[in-house]
């Protein structure tokens, strides 16, 4: 029942301690898609330094401690936020003998085995010196070195300018709708079975998708937080979720209060503990005006781009025009905001909506911002991480999103009932949309196509962009 294992603690040290077979075994649970990425890497003879960017606590260290220990005879972890007097191991300078021996003086039991070294550098944000080292390792190819953190606004710009071209580059999500299929037990061969269905549009039974659509819900209200998601599947409940979903949720605006510039705090709270409220009305447009009284777009510069740097949001900008490219092609003053993790955008909201969506599964409510915020999320964890939707007053024309296939711009619509698709039908019939030949509609709707757009149900938005690289019959 009982094992006695050795585990890394964050100050590095090996510490024995018992763990009950049930939670190594939820461990084991979490598969993620960055453990394949870091195999790959490592195998590449001319890989560089590694940076793993993504939002706080979304299995970052976690992730790299396992493939140290599986790939390495020596890890050497540094967390510049536990373990300050390292801090100073750039002093003397970058190059990779005077770092070893200033580490080594403060830690002298550390091994430095050329060639089986990991070293791994966590909470790089509070130590952007870090990043100008990366250089000398690079060119050095003694120890490989991995770096970790929140990376918040202008530290990371100030990380990109001083490693440019001596790096690597990993964006990392809270856990997709995959991995948690993974955690839940579903074997690759049928996560495979939901893409064939996909790609030769042939419809689910009711068995399928009554049984997708029910752990698809579970994932909306868990969201992909790691600690969320191995507390539901070792209790096999809902039962201290939310808890911890709000616990997250504090820390976030505690990281926002510790990293942003003092002149921006407060402006970038502001935007973060109204992003619920503004999902909530009918268009979802965020209003920097409405934030605070007084307030001006002028004012408000950066935070939100400081918020998307942070992983903490995801921002859908309004398109110019419904047409390609579209880069460039969007008004910068026009966007909506979504959570980065729709759990704690459900987690966020009032006690009585929690009840209605976890008891209920009520989530068509909250005027389809639950599942636009899924939808976006899932198509930014899938590789779109530029989102854009469309709104036309005269005629009246609105789309939630756009993606594209090498030729052709791609109106997703989200449909939280079963109601009329006129937008979607109208971008794709009139001629002053030439870019647009069909489209794609989400809901909880089995795999169709009308001709002009194709039918998925909501669980299969992260097969999307497979979808229009591999359709046999695309347009």
């Amino acid at each position: 029942m009982w094992k006695n294992i050795h585990i890394y603690s964050k100050i590095c040290e090996k510490v024995p301690i018992f763990v009950p077979d049930f939670v190594i075994i939820t461990m084991k649970l979490l598969k993620r898609k960055i453990d394949s990425y870091l195999e790959a890497w490592k195998q590449n003879p001319n890989h560089k330094p590694l940076i793993i960017k993504g939002a706080r606590q979304i299995g970052k260290t976690e992730s790299v401690r396992a493939f140290g220990k599986a790939n390495y005879e020596s890890v050497l972890e540094i967390n510049f936020v536990l373990q300050k007097k390292f801090r100073g191991i750039f002093d003397d300078g970058y190059e990779v003998d005077t770092i070893i021996k200033n580490i080594s003086l403060l830690e002298p039991s550390w091994e430095f085995i050329p060639g089986k070294t990991l070293i791994f550098f966590d909470e790089l944000q509070k130590c952007p010196d870090c990043a100008t080292s990366l250089k000398s390792f690079c060119q050095d190819k003694r120890f490989d070195v991995i770096c970790s953190g929140s990376l918040m606004g202008i530290y990371y710009e100030e990380i990109e300018s001083n490693a440019v071209g001596f790096k690597d580059d990993y964006e990392m999500y809270s856990m997709d709708f995959e991995e948690f299929l993974w955690a839940k037990g579903y074997s690759p061969a049928q996560i495979e079975d939901l893409y064939t269905h996909m790609l030769y549009l042939m419809p689910f039974s009711k068995l399928e998708m009554d049984t997708m659509m029910d752990v698809f819900r579970d994932y909306m209200t868990l969201g992909g937080m790691p600690e969320v998601i191995k507390t539901y599947i070792s209790n096999g409940h809902f039962g201290g979720t939310l808890k911890i979903q709000r616990q997250l949720l504090k820390d976030y605006e505690e990281d926002i209060t510790k990293y942003a510039k003092e002149t921006d705090k407060a402006k970038i709270l502001a935007i973060y503990n109204h992003i619920s409220t503004f999902l909530a009305k009918d268009n979802k447009k965020f209003q920097v005006t409405k934030v605070a009284k007084g307030a001006r777009n002028r004012e408000y510069v950066g935070c939100v781009d400081w918020l998307k740097e942070a992983g903490v949001i995801n921002v859908a900008y309004c398109l110019d025009k419904a047409e390609l490219p579209l880069k460039g092609n969007y008004e910068a003053n026009n966007y909506k905001i979504y959570y980065h993790d729709t759990g704690l955008l459900i987690a966020s909201l009032d006690e009585e909506a929690q009840e209605d969506l976890r008891a209920n599964k009520n989530f068509g409510t909250y005027k389809g911002a639950i599942y636009e915020n899924i939808v976006g999320e899932m198509l930014v964890k899938s590789g779109y991480k530029d989102l854009y939707f469309f709104k036309k007053d005269n005629p009246a024309l609105e789309m939630d999103f756009f993606v594209r296939d090498a030729n052709t711009l791609i109106p997703v619509e989200v449909k939280s009932n079963d109601g009329a698709t006129a937008s979607l039908n109208h971008l794709i019939d009139w001629n002053s949309y030439s870019d647009i030949h069909y489209g794609i509609k989400l809901g909880y709707k089995n795999i169709g196509w009308n001709g002009k757009f194709y039918t998925f149900p909501y669980f299969l938005t992260f097969m999307v962009k497979r979808f229009l690289k591999e359709h046999p019959n695309k347009l």
